[in-house]
């Protein structure tokens, strides 16, 4: 017997990101140092604070079923933070999921049907491509690479693609694997064609507090924009909290109510005391969030001068913690080749829409960063 799978699955590339983390994994597992700098997940260890109010959530009980929508704290709390950011979400406007990526996934089902017109800036996050296709989707692009990474410049370009015909157009910023934080003026831009040819919007914003001093602006707050947005949001990057997996998506309630369909017959709910802890996540982790990103920062421009030195031009993201280098115009070669003789392992650049790029994170410490770039230039990659 041989099965038979559904053209859903076909039609999707496994992930890039986790390929090339499977065979640093594998030259690991040989003994190999391997400078990782191909994961999105920050370095440091969940704050103590939240670690234990999990911990006492536990202690207390928290640990059957919790409300498929959410425990009605975080959805407050949640509601509470969005309303801060400008946004007019409440509670019943909130579901909250196992990760930001659940969240992507259940909009996606709710939204988009076989053959709906989905647009994507790209360089795009390797998941849209792939949660689009499941739900049937047909894609158009628009190629910001021209453009140092920024909309604002590209917004004629995006004009000739959005149209009458397109169902959903997806933003991410900070994005992700840039680090470019789109100005108002872009998301201004993004509104007009949105509102002129009525079409929904979801707006990633996971990276929002990994920010370097850009003003960062939820799409959902601009004028016409709250009634055809989904705001995409969660605690994995901001709080370091990866392997907790929690996250949440904000819409008008007529959303919430079909998304929460295709959440409580995938994943009926986030974990319970994991929920308690993101409630403490948002009341109480200020302080730490902002050592993280000053790290980051610190970080950041560190590599910019060594690239620097190199004669690498880069472009100076705003935000998030990754940066595109220009490699061959192989990027998948490149990377491939760098991992297995310099052992520096990066995502290349086509997997996001960017031939000719490399992803590096620099959720790393310095020292690793430096040795990254040192090994890189000894073998001969810059």
């Amino acid at each position: 017997m041989s099965f038979e799978f559904a053209d859903r699955v076909e039609r999707v590339e496994p992930s890039a990101t986790l390929a090339v983390s499977n065979l640093a994994s594998e030259l690991e597992a040989d003994g190999v140092d391997v400078v990782d700098l191909s994961v999105g997940e920050p370095d440091f260890p969940t704050p103590e604070n939240i670690v234990q109010a999990g911990k006492d959530a536990m202690d207390a009980g928290h640990t059957g079923y919790a409300p498929s929508n959410g425990i009605p704290q975080l959805r407050e709390e949640i509601a509470a933070k969005l309303q801060g950011d400008g946004l007019d979400y409440e509670a019943d406007n909130v579901v909250v999921t196992p990760g930001a990526k659940q969240a992507l996934f259940e909009t996606f089902q709710t939204l988009v049907d076989e053959g709906d017109e989905v647009v994507l800036l790209d360089p795009a996050w390797v998941s849209y491509e792939a949660m689009a296709k499941v739900a049937g989707a047909d894609l158009k692009r628009v190629d910001l690479s021209p453009h140092d990474f920024q909309l604002e410049p590209a917004l004629d370009e995006l004009g000739e693609v959005v149209s009458e015909e397109t169902d959903l157009l997806v933003v991410n910023s900070p994005n992700n694997p840039t680090g470019a934080v789109y100005s108002e003026a872009a998301m201004e831009g993004v509104r007009d064609l949105a509102v002129d040819n009525d079409v929904q919007v979801i707006s990633d914003e996971i990276y929002q507090h990994i920010n370097y001093g850009k003003e960062h602006v939820s799409l959902a707050s601009l004028e016409g924009m709250y009634e055809r947005t989904v705001t995409i949001n969660g605690f994995s990057k901001a709080y370091s909290m990866t392997g907790w997996r929690l996250g949440y998506l904000a819409a008008p309630e007529e959303v919430v109510s079909q998304a929460g369909k295709v959440h409580s017959h995938s994943v009926s709910c986030a974990v319970n005391f994991v929920q308690h802890a993101g409630v403490e996540a948002l009341q109480n982790t200020e302080t730490a969030v902002n050592e993280m990103v000053e790290a980051f920062d610190e970080r950041r421009q560190l590599l910019v001068d060594l690239f620097d030195e190199h004669g690498v031009d880069v472009p100076e993201a705003d935000g998030a913690f990754y940066m595109m280098v220009p490699v061959d115009e192989d990027d998948q070669t490149w990377c491939t080749e760098a991992l297995e003789e310099a052992h520096v392992a990066t995502v290349p650049g086509s997997a996001f829409g960017a031939p000719g790029y490399a992803r590096i994170s620099y959720a790393a410490n310095e020292s690793r960063l430096r040795e990254a770039v040192d090994r890189l230039v000894d073998a001969g990659y810059l």
